[in-house]
């Protein structure tokens, strides 16, 4: 379960991209992402983890792994769920 093709993200929640919110799909309107390709899970609000603060800032939500997380945190594409505790 390693996250060799993106980067680590707690996410406050997660979102199946057939199956967005109005929330996401406005942010995604504001940023201008396309909706259509998207696959996978969307994390909505984001913070990087750091391998080394894995034991202490641990996840209380929802850990994944996201290829793309260019918009700040506000939404991360591409996500997969990541079993944290190891």
């Amino acid at each position: 379960s390693n996250s060799s093709t993106g980067d680590l993200q707690c996410c406050n929640s997660t979102q199946d991209s057939q199956n967005l919110s109005s929330t996401v799909l406005g942010i995604f309107g504001l940023l201008g992402i396309d909706v259509s390709s998207i696959t996978a899970l969307v994390g909505v609000t984001c913070s990087p983890i750091t391998v080394i603060g894995l034991g202490s800032n641990s996840c209380n939500t929802q850990a994944v792994c996201c290829s793309n997380n260019t918009f700040n945190g506000l939404v991360a594409l591409g996500c997969t769920p990541v079993n944290l505790s190891l």
